[in-house]
């Protein structure tokens, strides 16, 4: 039962995901691509995951935030896309209010810890390259679970408000439509007829607190790495150096690109179709977590010979 009040709807208890507006009648299409992205995904990073997991010289702070990631990566993907293929190939577009909050939280909080990780691997390459003497007693397995349990905090503390600000201060939405194909922060506090400023003032503190602090921190400590690469003298251990580095800067890139890219055009891209907002910030959360076991697997010598390993030797027996 919705209540209605001066043909808004107060307090709504089910919301509607439409899915990519403008490209419902393609959408069963749209469907199989993101099935297939997310299928490998999660064998990608579930291989990942049990390599590291049972070969033990690669229990080293570099492959412990790489099995983060990879864990992170499947957490994120799986918040978004049963729903989403439930929606483009069922026509299951209700979803309740608290499980709209719920998957948003999570959504924004996956997002956090995966910007939270990709900087704790940007330092650990500048202590590994910059300062390698002291590289084995800075990331101590202590320094190691501090890390991981403050990404996890700092995500979950930072986005909480963000569903305390719609649950406490909105109780009258124009519509229960979400022109969306899952719960996104922006496209769910749109719908309110009160005053939204305080929300998307939070919002945007959320976005420059997370993913601007940890850009800062990444660009810096790989600055402060290319310095360093360069001074070397011989010109094996630079490329060597580099080698480890580039798999890095590939995912920080594909990573941060995406999302200001998706970011921005929610906020300020008035101009552009409503489908390409959603089909890129469906590709912002997509993407990463399928190329990412891609580009260590083939970047990462390491983890490429344990999965030739991992398949050749099961031939061999």
């Amino acid at each position: 039962t919705m209540l209605t009040f001066n043909g808004s709807v107060f307090m709504p208890s089910l919301f509607t995901l439409i899915g990519i507006p403008g490209l419902e009648s393609v959408q069963c299409w749209i469907g199989i691509p993101f099935c297939a992205t997310y299928l490998s995904a999660v064998i990608g990073n579930s291989l990942i995951l049990v390599i590291i997991k049972y070969e033990n010289s690669l229990h080293v702070p570099m492959y412990i935030f790489l099995a983060m990631l990879a864990a992170t990566d499947i957490a994120l993907s799986t918040c978004i896309l049963p729903k989403m293929l439930g929606i483009f190939w069922f026509h299951l577009q209700e979803i309740s209010f608290d499980a709209c909050l719920l998957q948003m939280w999570l959504i924004h909080s996956f997002q956090a810890i995966e910007s939270g990780i990709l900087l704790a691997m940007a330092l650990d390459r500048y202590v590994a390259i910059c300062n390698p003497l002291r590289h084995a007693t800075i990331f101590s397995q202590q320094l190691l679970t501090h890390i991981g349990v403050g990404v996890i905090f700092r995500a979950a503390i930072l986005t909480v408000p963000c569903l305390v600000l719609i649950k406490c201060r909105l109780k009258l939405f124009r519509n229960t439509v979400i022109f969306h194909s899952y719960c996104e922060h922006m496209a769910v506090v749109k719908l309110a007829t009160e005053d939204i400023q305080v929300n998307k003032i939070y919002g945007l503190f959320v976005a420059f607190a997370i993913l601007g602090f940890d850009i800062i921190f990444i660009t810096l400590s790989y600055v402060q790495i290319f310095i360093t690469v360069f001074q070397l003298p011989q010109k094996e251990a630079r490329s060597k150096a580099l080698n480890t580095c580039i798999a890095h800067i590939c995912v920080f890139l594909q990573f941060y690109l995406l999302a200001f890219f998706s970011f921005f055009t929610h906020r300020f891209g008035s101009h552009v179709p409503p489908y390409v907002h959603i089909l890129l910030s469906n590709l912002y959360l997509l993407v990463p977590p399928f190329l990412n076991p891609i580009v260590y697997g083939v970047k990462t010598k390491r983890i490429r010979d344990q999965v030739l390993k991992m398949f050749f030797s099961k031939k061999v027996t």
